[in-house]
């Protein structure tokens, strides 16, 4: 089996203290990732919310936001190519897509369906066989052309645990576990907090916003919220620190977390958050942190899109999916949002472009942030 070796590796271990208050940083985006645009078609056909689901060299899977069944097929140009909708109650349909895994080079689409597994479809929507999976697996992405790699959800450790499975090696043609990944630790963290909206209201959060594995560069970072060390997932399975936090998360209360978000060849992008409801919301203290590798020094960062003629602020938060190895994460920029910073001359170079174009009712644009070099 192809593993994950090759390609650039770090070599500085740091240590990330949560607790600390780090100097600002301003960061322009442009500046150390690529940045493409495209602008989806829209027709009475191809009317989507453009919530992004997977992006090739040539397509992009999209869907909306409510469980209407509806997969776009677009090209990397924006053109709409086809509408997939097979949602159903039969064996070979799904209820609800929790995500879509574009596999171009074998023209497949494995989609995420809670309860039923993975549902595996031709690019035009022909079913093709069903991958029995855990229902704890929150992600799925291309390891090599034979394998998925899935992430397990971390928010649900038990107290009394000293290791969890944080993800997995599966095959695409059957869904048989190939090889599961487990992380050591001194014992489980509770992820439950009282507030807010109720005692899973952070569980809740978390279930959503961690990733246990994040793509870099041709290998794979991994995270465990009860562990002090971000992982290296090597090509023979084995794993090698990577990062650490100090104080241990063991010896706090209530806990900060740390969330690894993108890392790039000079930025690591990061995330702590506090186990701790703000007064009278359901929002969490926390703060944004970046690793500067040539300078070797952390920093709290705002980071800017220069595509604005007063240049914009962009967020990197954990939750953003990385899509792949090329694509650090896509979001969406509504078309209405465009044309009004138009009119008032708030756009600059190809956004500029693009939103002359547009109409406020169109579909949205969608940025897909870039590694640079890739």
């Amino acid at each position: 089996m192809a593993g994950c070796g090759g390609g650039k590796q770090s070599t500085d271990f740091i240590t990330v203290d949560v607790t600390k208050s780090y100097p600002e940083k301003e960061l322009i985006l442009q500046d150390f990732m690529d940045v493409e645009y495209v602008a989806l078609e829209t027709t009475d056909e191809f009317l989507t919310q453009g919530e992004v689901m997977d992006v090739g060299k040539e397509i992009i899977l999209v869907k909306n936001q409510r469980n209407d069944g509806d997969i776009f097929v677009y090209n990397r140009q924006g053109k709409g190519l086809r509408k997939i909708n097979r949602q159903g109650q039969g064996p070979e349909e799904y209820t609800s897509i929790a995500g879509i895994t574009l596999d171009e080079d074998s023209g497949e689409m494995f989609v995420f369906n809670y309860g039923k597994g993975i549902m595996v479809y031709d690019l035009y929507g022909k079913f093709l066989r069903r991958l029995p999976v855990r229902e704890d697996y929150m992600s799925f992405q291309n390891y090599d052309r034979d394998h998925l790699i899935c992430g397990e959800s971390l928010a649900s450790v038990d107290e009394k645990s000293t290791e969890n499975q944080v993800c997995a090696i599966i095959s695409k043609k059957d869904g048989s576990i190939v090889k599961e990944i487990r992380i050591q630790f001194k014992q489980g963290v509770n992820t439950r907090v009282n507030g807010g909206d109720g005692d899973f209201v952070f569980i809740i959060l978390l279930s959503g916003m961690v990733k246990s594995v994040l793509p870099y560069h041709d290998n794979w970072l991994l995270t465990e919220l009860s562990s002090d060390t971000i992982y290296r997932l090597l090509p023979d399975f084995n794993m090698t620190p990577f990062m650490a936090r100090t104080p241990s998360v063991h010896s706090m209360n209530p806990e900060i977390f740390l969330f690894p978000a993108i890392f790039t060849d000079r930025y690591y992008f990061m995330e702590t958050l506090k186990k701790e409801v703000e007064r009278g919301t359901s929002s969490f203290p926390g703060k944004k942190i970046v690793y500067d590798k040539q300078e070797k020094t952390l920093f709290q960062y705002t980071v800017y899109n220069d595509d604005y003629v007063s240049p914009k602020t962009m967020e990197l938060p954990s939750w953003f999916r990385s899509l792949n190895k090329e694509i650090a994460y896509s979001q969406k920029i509504e078309a209405f949002e465009l044309v009004e910073a138009n009119e008032k001359g708030e756009l600059k170079g190809r956004l500029k472009e693009i939103a002359a174009g547009l109409d406020e009712e169109d579909n949205p644009v969608i940025m897909l942030v870039k590694h640079k070099n890739y």
